[in-house]
């Protein structure tokens, strides 16, 4: 409550609560599993089953990562890594099964085995942006894995926001197909 004074100020006076009532409130519910969810773990888990190579996820329509696959077939003469356009079914499930949402096809993923695991626990390792370009140059053959070495240690921030401007801009600089060409 207010109270005016001589000197023109208010004096505000507060009363105790008349009764303090402790609430609970729900904020999150778990459900029982839907049969219509995927589980992502198992439906990724034979991707490497018979053929260990990693896999690279590229945008399938966009005419600058289709050039990019184009030339990382043609230097890698040994063929050790794979492709998959991220819009296909294969290609969701693996940017779901690496924390990335399934129609986010703002970067370039590189998903392989990863080597540190134990044998019986099969998962994958994921490189987003630069850091998987500077990976997949350590599969190609010389000088790219050399130019991988040194281009490491630009800081992590310079090299990401570098690729951002490129991947932002992609379609109006270099413009995309109406389908997947590879």
């Amino acid at each position: 409550m207010a109270l005016p004074l001589s000197n023109g100020c208010t004096r505000l006076t507060l009363s105790p609560p008349a009764r303090f009532r402790p609430q609970s409130t729900i904020f999150a519910t778990l459900s029982p599993s839907r049969p219509d969810t995927v589980n992502w773990v198992e439906s990724t888990s034979s991707f490497f089953d018979q053929d260990t190579r990693p896999i690279m996820l590229f945008d399938g329509v966009c005419n600058l990562c289709n050039g990019g696959v184009r030339f990382v077939r043609n230097v890698d003469r040994n063929r050790r890594i794979r492709f998959e356009a991220l819009q296909s079914e294969s290609g969701k499930k693996l940017l779901r099964r690496s924390g990335r949402a399934p129609d986010d096809i703002s970067s370039v993923v590189l998903v392989e085995k990863d080597s540190t695991k134990l044998i019986l626990i099969m998962d994958f390792r994921s490189y987003i942006k630069s850091e998987a370009v500077l990976k997949i140059m350590e599969y190609l053959e010389l000088p790219f894995p050399q130019l991988a070495f040194f281009l490491q240690f630009v800081p992590l921030f310079v090299r990401d926001f570098m690729y951002d401007n490129v991947a932002n801009n992609r379609y109006a600089i270099f413009g995309y197909s109406d389908s997947c060409e590879i």
